[in-house]
């Protein structure tokens, strides 16, 4: 008796903890295994109906996606008569280490967009910043809006949203913070929250988040979730990139919108990662588009279910 019950319980120590994973769960692990690279994901519906956190709290580089939270920002202070989004900006290329307050300036060639570089010495409106920095990831108007709207107000904003997880600790292309690994972090689930947050119109206001997604729609590197989407489908989104990161987070404007953020560590070549980010982008389509299907269907049980970017541093 003595020796069954000690088989029954190594059983159960053996066992794997918690309820077994669903298909499209079991799918993406199958992806992230075959890729050998680290990948974090979080999808939600908007509708809160379901979800899925595989690594949501590991901790990556944030690269460009800590663009988010510094638009989220801008539309905070325009919201509160801070600031307009018509105010301009003299364009200079020079920045403050946040290690020594030493100078150091942009490179264009580090760049993803020439067309503040072209603007030095003259004026632009912070909207047309944002824009650069959202939709094409111009690092020269992320540093000069985080210049404007100070990296404390960014932080404190990112915790009133309940975002810990998102770091934002500097500007873009801050060599020597890189060299001492004082940089801009993420993880899964604070991107969904963020992105929760402008979808529920409950980051600034909905006005303000409504010209946000308006904006993420714009977004022109669409290698990541968007390939994984039938072609036309609307999708509100950021990447980041940088040496062997590369991440894309966002809404999909399906029939059943949803949340969904894809962290990738560890692959060189983004023709790698961008189809690996598309593969499990078309995975959670289709697990969506299943879910929207079985809660169009007439109730029949007890109940029904109810959606070049960066620098290397």
């Amino acid at each position: 008796m003595t020796f069954i019950i000690l088989l029954a319980a190594l059983a159960v120590a053996q066992s794997p903890a918690g309820p077994p994973s669903t298909p499209l769960e079991s799918k993406i692990r199958a992806l992230i295994a075959q890729s050998g690279a680290e990948v974090a994901v979080a999808y939600r519906p908007l509708d809160g109906t379901s979800a899925l956190l595989i690594d949501a709290d590991e901790t990556f580089h944030a690269a460009s996606t800590m663009k988010v939270p510094v638009m989220i920002e801008l539309f905070r202070q325009a919201e509160a008569g801070m600031v307009k989004l018509d105010d301009t900006l003299l364009i200079r290329n020079e920045f403050r280490s946040i290690v020594d307050g030493s100078p150091y300036k942009l490179s264009e060639g580090d760049d993803s967009d020439l067309e503040v570089y072209a603007k030095i010495g003259k004026p632009m409106t912070l909207r047309r910043l944002n824009e650069l920095m959202i939709t094409v990831s111009s690092n020269f108007a992320t540093n000069l809006l985080i210049e404007k709207l100070g990296v404390e107000n960014i932080r404190a904003t990112v915790t009133k949203l309940g975002a810990d997880g998102m770091k934002v600790l500097r500007g873009v292309e801050d060599s020597k913070a890189f060299e001492k690994g004082l940089n801009n972090a993420t993880t899964a689930r604070a991107l969904l929250v963020l992105f929760e947050k402008i979808g529920r119109g409950k980051a600034v206001s909905a006005a303000a988040d409504k010209e946000m997604l308006e904006i993420l729609k714009r977004q022109k590197f669409n290698d990541g979730i968007p390939a994984g989407v039938p072609p036309g489908t609307p999708v509100a989104h950021k990447t980041g990139t940088i040496t062997r990161i590369h991440h894309d987070g966002g809404i999909v404007l399906g029939p059943k919108p949803y949340v969904l953020v894809i962290l990738v560590r560890g692959i060189q070549d983004q023709k790698v990662s961008g189809p690996l980010m598309g593969a499990i982008s078309k995975a959670v389509w289709e697990d969506s588009s299943q879910l929207s299907a079985i809660s169009r269907q007439p109730l029949v049980s007890s109940y029904q279910l109810k959606s070049k970017a960066d620098s290397h541093c």
